[in-house]
């Protein structure tokens, strides 16, 4: 089955830096845009990334300068590089991502959501 699964999440010092990854497994075709979400425990879901195929991003004003996303369409991935990290960006870091399946004869791009990898930022 095609999934998307996230890594690199775990307990950092404000000011430190960690790099998530999320891989697209299965049978897939290619990517679309693709992005990174988080959710707060409590508060709304919000983006903190984006990137389209060809490339493109966008960082919300929020992570700007602290932030990076990036993808690696021939492996099928995308990455998350946050420096300076602060506690209030303590939260559940999700992956986001359309994809076209191989099986699918029409070639219809779906969206799909890794499982979320917990990001803690504390001394």
């Amino acid at each position: 089955q095609v999934q998307l699964v996230e890594s690199g999440g775990g307990l950092v010092q404000p000011g430190g830096s960690l790099r998530l990854s999320c891989r697209a497994s299965g049978s897939v075709f290619s990517i679309g845009i693709m992005h990174w979400y988080r959710q707060a425990s409590g508060k709304q879901r919000e983006v903190v990334a984006i990137i389209t195929s060809n490339g493109n991003t966008n960082i919300p004003d929020s992570v700007k300068g602290r932030f990076t996303i990036s993808r690696n369409n021939a492996e099928n991935m995308v990455y998350l590089q946050m420096n300076s990290l602060k506690p209030e960006d303590t939260a559940v870091y999700y992956c986001n991502a359309d994809l076209v399946l191989l099986t699918d004869p029409f070639r219809r791009l779906k969206n799909y959501w890794g499982q979320g990898t917990q990001v803690t930022v504390s001394s």
